[in-house]
């Protein structure tokens, strides 16, 4: 039978902008909702297109602090440049614009919403393509996320006693999700990003493997630059799936951001949409209670592919690997002459890759030594291995 499917969608997105010259642009998820209705991908039998809610204060209050909520608000009202940096306000990646606050829930309801879908109303799978504010924290915005939608749900699970695997495969470290959830073995984190050494948030290595209850329970393979598809599929094949499997949690959830393809104007990886699904197909294979959230990427159409090929594998449906044909049309305008959805495999030239290799191999070898013992020995002492 397939999966029982919804998709988190609002019109309302498209009343909010981060301001012209700010790399994040809104238009993404129009853009990547219209690929999806030329595919077909939005009248699929058993999925269902819902409204994207507002988040209640409540729920928001599980994890922000109410100061900081308080000053959102505010800043939410004005049309006159505002600014407050201890709670990362008003700079140049947390711009404060009107509606700031009510952008914030709309994409935070959403992946609550999500997690209600799985857990509650019947769904296998629930995609909040707004979702995917993993930089958040509890009193400051960072990173262009202002409210913590993942961790938001998140609580919303541990609640009801679940127990949560949560996987990031953006480019950049998930550092407010693990943070959140540092020191518990309720939720087990892993995020395959590009290294901090020299990239945003400067966060996310080996040895970050969490404390307290929480030792083991925090995953993290930093990738060099250049690293490529068959690495991206190395630490997802070597690292996540078997830690996810090992832990065996109630709810998955995935943050997917595509700002690991080659042609991101932010990031150095070098992945495509070859890796992306692979993943994205192994992870359905699972058969996980699933909430998806959108997450980073700078290309516009790269991000449209990508979560049309995420929502398409949801479903089990084999799309063309050529874009349509109206859609190329859309695009062409704006400057995009990519005419193909599915990528080949992309393989960096050998000397960075190499470095790349070298260096994933280390993280392996460091998780299986110091994060692999804890998860996949508690697992195999619960079966009586």
């Amino acid at each position: 039978m397939p999966a029982k499917t919804a998709l988190i969608y609002s019109h309302d997105f498209e009343r909010f902008s981060y301001g012209d010259d700010h790399p994040f642009k809104i238009q993404r998820f129009l853009l990547a909702f219209e690929l999806m209705r030329q595919y077909g991908l939005t009248d699929v039998p058993h999925a269902a297109l819902i409204d994207c809610p507002p988040a209640a204060e409540e729920d928001l209050l599980s994890f922000h602090a109410p100061d900081y909520l308080a000053r959102l608000k505010e800043f939410s009202g004005s049309d006159e440049p505002r600014a407050d940096f201890r709670y990362g306000l008003g700079d140049l990646d947390n711009p404060v614009f009107r509606g700031l606050y009510d952008w914030a829930r709309l994409g935070t309801g959403g992946t609550v919403e999500a997690a209600r879908l799985v857990t509650e109303g019947g769904y296998d799978i629930a995609f909040n393509l707004a979702g995917g504010w993993h930089h958040a924290h509890r009193a400051k915005a960072s990173g262009f996320s202002y409210l913590n939608d993942a961790v938001v749900a998140i609580n919303r699970l541990l609640v009801r006693g679940l127990r949560v695997a949560y996987l990031d495969i953006d480019a950049h470290h998930g550092d407010g999700v693990q943070e959140a959830f540092y020191d518990t073995d309720r939720v087990l984190t892993v995020s395959i990003h590009e290294s901090g050494i020299y990239f945003f948030p400067g966060t996310g290595f080996e040895n970050e493997i969490g404390s307290g209850r929480g030792e083991g329970y925090s995953v993290n393979v930093p990738l060099v630059a250049h690293a490529d598809d068959a690495l991206f599929m190395k630490a997802f094949d070597e690292v996540a799936y078997p830690l996810i499997a090992a832990f065996n949690p109630d709810v998955l959830v995935t943050q997917l951001g595509a700002d690991t393809f080659r042609t991101d104007p932010l990031t150095r990886l070098e992945m495509t949409t070859h890796s992306y699904s692979y993943i994205l197909r192994k992870l359905k294979a699972l058969k996980i209670p699933w909430v998806a959230v959108g997450g980073g990427g700078y290309n516009l159409v790269n991000v449209a592919r990508a979560w049309t090929i995420a929502w398409g594998v949801m479903n089990g449906v084999e799309l063309s690997p050529r874009l349509p044909g109206t859609f190329v049309e859309i695009i062409a305008p704006m400057g995009h002459e990519n005419r193909m959805l599915l990528d080949a495999m992309h393989w960096a030239e050998e000397d960075d890759r190499n470095r790349a290799l070298d260096a994933v191999e280390r993280s392996i070898a460091a998780i299986r030594e110091n994060v692999f013992p804890i998860i996949i020995g508690r697992y195999d002492a619960a079966c009586g291995e």
